[in-house]
């Protein structure tokens, strides 16, 4: 079936039959999808402290409608015409002509309407989608048609959506055999026997493997037919080398092409024991792993095919080799892009099953709509060989539960009766599968506003109890049921569990599914020297909106919440911010892994020098890397050094500051107090008196200069592709002036157009699409998005600096 973009020509406006006329009577805003209708809207300054606020980023919710006119031929009256919808947040609504086509509560799984009903052929049709976000996540969701949607045209004997299904179930060095599952569907009526031909190419182009079989197929009916082919001296897939095969799916009927399918996939096997731990291809793996949302930062919760990408390359570069999608099933663009770049995936289905975390969520809908929303994540999923594990859930209180762990064991097995290649995980949260009792211990010294703030807050209030609880008997015994289900263990910071545990259970395997930050070098030790332990997910990898301020560091002793008030936008706990630029915790996370040899500077903001920080347990040090610190020369300041090394010297304009331990023993990490003085500071790392590595950071001078770089100055006219421009305040010599942010201004010509414009700013007051926005420790970013094929002028100006511009060609 060819799958043609629907992603163009859509009207969006404010929704609901019976809401306010002249919201109503506004005029609805074309775009091309993917698009979000949340982060266009005005953010709520709340009169008092509102939680529920702070989970989505003070943005407001509501109801859209989108539509649509496009022309259908006559002659597709002869085909099957279906609209596929990879994701639309939420509650969807689908109407085509006036008449009820389809729903699909989920807003993260992919869904398809079936058109032919309610078409008008040789004339224009019109299709309405109806999407509603009210109180129903715990972060940042952004609404309507946030990823692409396709039209595919078939003829009547076809392959089936999702019909076709590639495993590699015996793998050696001389040769594999390739499993072809393909579903053949017969909407005509009459029998027909067809040839279903499938060949196997490599990424040469050359067809290494091939099978042709008959096939009949009586009339509105359809049937398997599972092929075996064998590859000859494989080329495995792999983080390293991810290596990859195409299998092209073509229905004949006396020579006549009838349907054709492209699926893309990898060689590579899993191996999963207690000792070993998980092997691929035969080799130990650790997961040096990320936890991440579904937003892209300025752009929202829009699905764009090259922001997907960038954000997988940046993550790999950063040290990561696995992701978890947390809390819901991943993009097919960000599947892609793991594949091609060698990132392994837990793909994770929901964040709830039948206990509501907030008011209006999925939980309304997950006794009804498990099943097909399990179906559409394994089927999005099969042929990816970056997938590795699934996860039912996350932090479900169901799992602390003899009757609710019971929908655990139905979701394994419907997860196995789908797809028997991959491992299936569960990522419990002790304090939460517990949550009852942990309340009724504490009740007598809760402080009532932080008992209603949620389980974050509680975790970080109760830090001591989380400890006790989490390796109490009474967690082992109320979660051994959900364990028991599952082929890994998913720990939610629980790592005081994993020795114990290995006791206890010695056929367990483990994955920290969930971590804090701060403490990835202890938990990453473990992780080394048990097999049983498998990986750390971090959170988390990314920045994203929402759950605001839950990685801040205050300095206010009296601060009792972990959630910031308004206008905290961002979670502020990412390795990476929401712009794509690497933090601290990045370098130094990099240095744990044994991934980098140099060794890192970060330098805590003087002017909190002498205050007491008042961390969460998600946040990491309130630093830069930066040695410009404009208006505090003579004041102190504490400069902080990562390495793996014995011993770090600091030096600043040549002079020692001292030497001090570093490596494993010292947590990687070498803190020296300082008079800041523009000029150089430099780091040198030392191991058996001799130097391995050190850095240098200069402090800007004269006069400010806009630094703008594309990451691509050429890209595809496609309404998926992206240029992200980087806008930086530097000295002549690149140096960053972090102290001197300042309104910045851009103006797009030509081709293209800015699609999301913004810093990494985590309480910023100012939206994502205007043309001016402040940079935030001297940098913004800008995305611009091709209309057209042609050249993209981008210009950018700021106060006292030379405009600059930069083009960009789109090409078709």
């Amino acid at each position: 079936m060819i799958g043609i973009s629907f992603n163009g020509n859509w009207n969006v406006g404010k929704g609901g039959n019976f809401s306010d006329t002249a919201l109503r009577m506004q005029p609805p805003k074309e775009v091309t999808l993917p698009h979000d209708a949340m982060i266009e809207k005005e953010r709520l300054k709340p009169v008092e402290r509102d939680i529920a606020g702070a989970f989505v980023g003070y943005f407001s919710e509501g109801e859209y409608d989108y539509k649509k006119t496009f022309f259908v031929p006559d002659g597709y009256r002869e085909k099957r015409v279906t609209i596929e919808f990879e994701g639309v947040y939420a509650n969807a609504m689908v109407y085509i002509n006036g008449d009820f086509a389809g729903q699909h509560p989920f807003g993260y799984s992919n869904f398809y309407v079936k058109a032919d009903r309610f078409l008008k052929y040789g004339e224009e049709n019109e299709i309405k989608v109806v999407a509603m976000n009210y109180k129903d996540s715990r972060w940042y969701s952004g609404a309507g048609i946030y990823r692409n949607t396709k039209l595919i045209v078939g003829n009547l004997v076809h392959v089936a959506l999702d019909g076709v299904k590639v495993s590699t179930p015996d793998i050696n060095k001389e040769r594999t055999v390739v499993t072809a599952q393909t579903i053949v569907e017969n909407e005509g009526l009459h029998t027909r026997t067809v040839t279903v031909q499938t060949e196997i190419v490599d990424s040469a182009g050359n067809v290494v493997a091939n099978d042709i079989a008959p096939m009949t197929l009586f009339a509105g009916e359809s049937a398997t037919l599972r092929q075996r082919v064998y590859v000859k001296q494989p080329k495995l897939w792999s983080v390293d080398y991810p290596h990859l095969y195409v299998c092209k799916t073509r229905i004949l009927s006396a020579n006549e092409w009838l349907d054709e399918e492209t699926t893309t996939f990898g060689i590579r096997s899993l191996a999963l024991d207690p000792e070993q731990g998980l092997c691929i291809n035969g080799e130990a793996v650790k997961l040096r792993g990320a936890c991440i949302h579904h937003d892209n930062g300025v752009l929202g919760a829009a699905t764009f095919e090259r922001a997907e990408e960038r954000r997988v390359e940046i993550l790999k570069q950063a040290g990561f080799n696995a992701l978890r999608s947390s809390h819901h099933p991943m993009s097919k663009a960000l599947l892609d892009a793991c594949d091609r770049l060698g990132m392994l995936v837990m793909d994770e289905s929901f964040d709830v099953w039948s206990s509501t975390k907030a008011a209006h969520d999925y939980a309304l809908h997950f006794p009804v709509w498990w099943e097909k929303d399990i179906q559409a994540m394994v089927d999005k999923d099969y042929n990816h060989p970056s997938v590795i594990m699934y996860s039912i859930g996350n932090e479900i209180p169901e799992s602390g539960r003899s009757v609710g762990s019971v929908w655990g064991r139905n979701l394994a097995d419907k997860v196995r009766s789908l797809d028997s290649t991959r491992f299936v995980t569960n990522s419990i949260n002790f304090i939460l599968a517990t949550i009852e009792e942990f309340l009724k211990m504490k009740m007598s010294q809760t402080n009532k506003s932080v008992e209603n703030s949620g389980i974050n807050t509680l975790m970080n209030f109760y830090r001591e109890a989380m400890a006790e609880v989490n390796e109490s008997e009474m967690a082992t015994e109320k979660t051994a049921e959900s364990f028991a289900y599952v082929d890994i263990a998913g720990y939610n910071y629980a790592e005081a569990r994993y020795l114990s545990d290995k006791e206890r259970f010695p056929n367990r395997v483990i994955v920290g599914s969930e971590t804090f930050p701060a403490k990835i070098d202890t938990n990453w030790k473990l992780v080394k020297e048990n097999g049983h332990i498998i990986g750390d997910f971090t959170w988390t990898g990314w920045d994203y909106l929402g759950e605001a301020g839950i990685g801040r560091v205050t300095y206010d002793p009296n601060e009792r919440t972990v959630l910031g008030s308004y206008p905290w936008l961002t979670a502020w706990c990412g390795d990476i911010d929401i712009t794509g630029h690497r933090r601290p915790v990045s370098y130094y996370r990099e240095i744990v892994f044994g991934l980098r040899k140099e060794p890192y500077i970060a330098v805590q903001r003087p002017e909190h020098y002498g205050k007491q920080p008042v961390p969460t347990k998600w946040s990491w040090s309130d630093t830069v890397s930066s040695w410009t610190w404009n208006g505090y020369e003579g004041k102190h300041v504490k400069v902080e050094v990562y390495a793996d090394a014995e011993v770090v010297e600091l030096l600043v304009n040549g002079k020692s500051v001292g030497k001090a331990a570093a490596g494993e023993e010292h947590r990687y990490k070498a803190e020296f107090e300082t008079i800041y003085e523009a000029g150089e500071i430099v780091a040198v790392a030392y191991a058996k008196g001799e130097e391995i590595g050190r850095m240098t950071l200069a402090s800007a001078t004269g006069p400010i200069q806009l630094n703008v770089e594309a990451d691509r100055n050429q890209i595809t006219a496609s309404d998926n592709d992206l240029s992200f421009v980087m806008i930086s305040l530097v000295d002549e010599k690149g140096n960053l002036y972090n102290t001197a942010d300042r309104k910045v201004t851009v103006h797009v010509e030509g081709a293209g157009k800015l699609q999301g414009f913004g810093s990494a700013d985590p309480k910023s007051e100012e939206n994502y699409f205007d043309t001016e926005r402040t940079t935030f420790d001297g940098k913004v970013l800008a995305v611009i998005r091709p209309m057209k094929p042609g050249t993209i002028t981008v210009k950018v100006s700021a106060e006292g600096c030379d405009r600059k511009t930069v083009e960009i060609e789109a090409i078709d």
